[in-house]
């Protein structure tokens, strides 16, 4: 017998995808790879438009215009319901939404991509001017201590520690917004808030609240620590609301001083708490305190049981389901608190229609094939917009 002919190479191709298919050990070294992750439907928002008086935005408005409001909140998989009805709430109440620039920071590892994250507001928001953001974890993963709640030990609910470091140099103001929130008012009133004697943030303060429970007795019983007050007469505040001026925390190093207290947290267990307590060693006693209409926080219960709430007394500007519990979570399971039905009107997912992968899979592309702001800015931060 003569020497067999050599298979043509697509034929050969197609033996060796048939033997890989077929359990065999010749591909024990080829790995499989996971469907991309689900993002769960929204449907489109109405398409909120400009007030007369309001200022005047170029179509491709980048977010060094001087007429922006800006807005920095986070994205990913576990609270991507509760940002999208918390951007929804902000448009709707807005006299000049086309003015309201949004900041948004994913999670490098989330399994929704950012690149993912970045369609899905594209499709709810056609007309929204945002950024997003990629933030590495590691970036703070090593300075993160257990908490009382695991949720609470999510890297990106540091990111607002790095805001300064994450968004143009241009922008030198911004609103940081929690994502289990809702705005009832024009944004713009929060964002006029002056921060006078030089102050870096601002955010409704509560000196009713018994501020020493935020801090363990190894902190109150060390002199050289709790000296970190000082004259100070600190007030407890919630960071899911507050405004931010970004020129002077830059040029105050306030990144570095919340870190340093990180630090002392991994060494010596001063506070049980996840990102709060390190804002409050630095800026308690120091804050512009802002009307209390603008958090309404604790909507959410206890970060334990996650018990009903009621509003505290007075006007209402923005209610925050801080706490264990989440609207869209009780909502679903049909066991809401009665203040849960003043989120449903902005939700915006689609319960019909079940859930679809934006991940990098067959016809979605590569990451080059969308759009950045051609920098990479400093801390491996990057910002993309599709």
């Amino acid at each position: 017998m003569g020497t067999p002919l050599p298979l043509p190479l697509p034929l050969l191709l197609l033996l060796f995808i048939f033997l890989c298919l077929a359990p065999s050990p010749l591909c024990t070294a080829i790995r499989s790879f996971p469907a991309a992750a689900d993002v769960p439907r929204f449907a489109e928002a109405p398409e909120y438009r400009n007030g007369r008086g309001c200022p005047a935005v170029s179509p491709a408005s980048s977010s060094c215009d001087p007429s922006l409001v800006h807005v920095a909140m986070t994205l990913d998989s576990e609270y991507l319901r509760g940002s999208i009805a918390a951007v929804h709430s902000v448009l709707r109440h807005a006299s000049c939404p086309e003015n309201v620039f949004f900041h948004f920071v994913a999670a490098e590892f989330d399994p929704a991509s950012p690149r993912a994250l970045t369609r899905l507001v594209r499709s709810t928001f056609p007309s929204l001017n945002f950024k997003v953001y990629i933030f590495r974890e590691d970036t703070v993963i090593n300075l993160i201590s257990s908490s009382v709640r695991q949720a609470l030990e999510n890297p990106l609910n540091y990111a607002r520690n790095y805001l300064g470091d994450i968004l143009d140099p241009c922008v030198d103001r911004v609103i940081y917004l929690d994502s289990d929130l809702v705005v009832v008012d024009d944004i713009r009133h929060l964002w006029e808030t002056p921060l006078r004697r030089s102050r870096v943030i601002g955010a409704p303060e509560y000196c009713h609240a018994n501020f020493t429970k935020y801090f363990t007795d190894a902190f109150w019983s060390d002199p050289v620590l709790s000296r970190a007050f000082g004259s100070r007469e600190p007030c407890y505040f919630n960071t899911g609301v507050m405004v931010m001026d970004l020129a002077r925390w830059r040029e105050g190093g306030y990144r570095k001083r919340i870190e340093g207290w990180m630090e002392v947290q991994r060494r010596r267990r001063i506070y049980d708490l996840g990102s709060l307590p390190p804002f409050l060693l630095v800026f308690g006693g120091n804050v512009e305190a802002i009307d209390h209409r603008w958090n309404q926080h604790g909507l959410g219960g206890d970060n334990v049981r996650g018990s009903c709430r009621s509003l505290h007394p007075g006007p209402v500007s923005l209610l925050h389901w801080s706490g264990k519990g989440k609207p869209w979570v009780r909502l679903d399971e049909r066991r809401p608190c009665p203040l849960d039905h003043l989120w449903e009107p902005y939700d915006l997912y689609s319960k019909r229609g079940g859930r679809f992968g934006f991940g990098f899979g067959s016809g979605s592309g590569s990451p080059s094939s969308f759009s950045s702001s051609g920098s990479t800015l400093m801390m491996g931060y990057t910002s993309y917009l599709l």
